[in-house]
């Protein structure tokens, strides 16, 4: 059986998306895939796939062309992204490139917007399949229906600006062609990053997630990492809602091929999708792990996997250098770092640094210690690890909505309200913490 899986733990935009999964197609495939995508039809749109590297790892980047001119994508512009409805407004200037980037555009020409119908109009010309047409519908319904609940108004008066709407179009009917192609048995993924902070929009600053993204996410696991910025587009957030039956870990298979998409913006973490296509074992393994698959986070097997503890003593540095350092390599990928302080050479005093991580970042975090602190050598050890599964919830409350992590497996479950969730609600409903945390234990115990 034919097993899709896609890494998006550095989030997912549909240009991301698209890149990775030409990707895994064959040179003469990628080709033959562009050619169509060229043909199908979208108004003024050119698309072409090119190599990138982020952070060493080879992927393909998509850059699409409307008219001839690289034309800046709305799914990158901050809040609005591809499809974050202007209802009637000018779109702000400043418009957000992909995963970060700004770029001043003036706008010479009035903006214009089309509604669904005309959308709709302009997939059914579309020359690709019949059930690529259909998918991509169905993607901009779900957008269309996030929209319209975050603006209030019926589907049929959601209007999508004309910036970027061909650009995004390409991007989901290229991926549409693509998952069509690659014909999986089974798509599988990884919960989302979103990135955090805030994005400007012509009204206002707005949280990320955007609003529509958030709605599109709902029932998806996602967390906010360590990343600033707005990593998971609506675009992409749709395509994944659309096409992805379950998101794990990794299932048990046999990797065929493995493809990168690059975005624009270069991070500490390559800034990529990554797409892994293979085969389930053998048939009673397949068995055994698609019924894994198909079950839910609260029935997920224990797991264990391997970690790498590496540690130094510092004797001679500042606490705001080793603070430094501290966050440098959680943003890096650590999976955890830690100082304990110790009594050093001569009585004086020092903390060891302790970094856990996966063995491939291992020489990696190990090149950031030696640059960033004063140590000459570090001890290493790899470890295996028992591990919870772990994803996220939404518990709903007599005070509002919450966030929580949980953790479940070795006949344990254990839940972590989000901290800034409790903050917000008891700011807004004038509330002990320790009363809402109570009540999310309550809801918990009841399940």
């Amino acid at each position: 059986m034919k097993i899709l899986y896609l890494d998006l733990s550095m989030g997912v935009a549909g240009d991301m998306l698209m890149g990775a999964l030409v990707s895994l197609l064959g040179e003469k495939e990628q080709q033959e895939f562009l050619g169509e995508l060229n043909e199908a039809g979208i108004p003024g749109v050119t698309v072409k796939i090119v190599d990138d590297k982020k952070c060493g790892i080879v992927g393909k980047h998509v850059e699409v062309k409307i008219n001839g001119k690289t034309e800046v994508s709305e799914d990158v512009h901050g809040h609005h992204n591809e499809h974050e409805c202007h209802n009637g407004h000018e779109c702000h200037e400043e418009h957000k490139h992909e995963h970060g980037h700004y770029e001043e555009h003036n706008h010479e020409h009035e903006h214009h917007h089309a509604s669904m119908a005309e959308i709709t109009d302009i997939i059914n010309s579309l020359r690709v399949s019949k059930s690529v047409k259909r998918e991509i519908r169905n993607v901009y319904k779900r957008i269309a229906d996030a929209e319209s609940k975050v603006h209030g108004t019926e589907v049929c008066n959601i209007h999508f600006h004309e910036v970027g709407m061909m650009d995004a179009l390409a991007d989901i009917t290229g991926c549409a062609m693509l998952f069509e192609m690659l014909d999986a048995d089974e798509i599988a993924a990884s919960s989302i990053n979103t990135g955090y902070g805030q994005v400007k929009c012509a009204h206002g600053i707005l949280p990320v997630p955007a609003p529509a993204t958030a709605l599109l996410l709902r029932d998806i696991p996602c967390y906010s990492g360590s990343i600033e910025g707005e990593l998971c587009t609506p675009t992409g957030a749709a395509l994944v809602g659309n096409y992805v039956n379950q998101f794990c870990g990794m299932p048990f298979m046999k990797i065929d091929n493995i493809g990168y998409g690059t975005g624009s913006k270069d991070f500490s973490s390559a800034n990529v999708v990554r797409a892994i296509l293979g085969e389930s074992a053998s048939l009673e393994e397949s068995s055994a792990e698609l019924e894994d698959i198909h079950k839910s986070n609260s029935e997920k097997n224990n797991a264990e996997d391997i970690i790498v503890e590496m540690n130094c003593n510092l004797d001679d540095m500042t606490g705001e250098e080793i603070g430094y350092v501290t966050g440098l390599l959680m943003e890096s990928g650590a999976k955890d770092v830690y100082t304990i302080p110790i009594t050093a050479k001569k009585g004086r005093p020092g903390v060891i640094l302790g970094v856990l991580c996966k063995p491939e970042d291992r020489e990696r975090l190990a090149e950031i210690i030696f640059m960033h602190t004063t140590t000459t050598g570090i001890r290493y050890t790899e470890k295996k690890r028992m591990l919870m599964e772990r994803h996220s919830e939404v518990v709903h409350t007599e005070y509002g909505d919450v966030n929580v992590k949980v953790s479940e497996g070795y006949g344990a479950r254990k839940i972590k309200p989000e901290y800034e969730d409790l903050k917000r609600i008891a700011g807004e409903k004038n509330a002990a913490l320790q009363d809402i945390r109570e009540n999310i234990y309550k809801i918990n115990n009841q399940k």
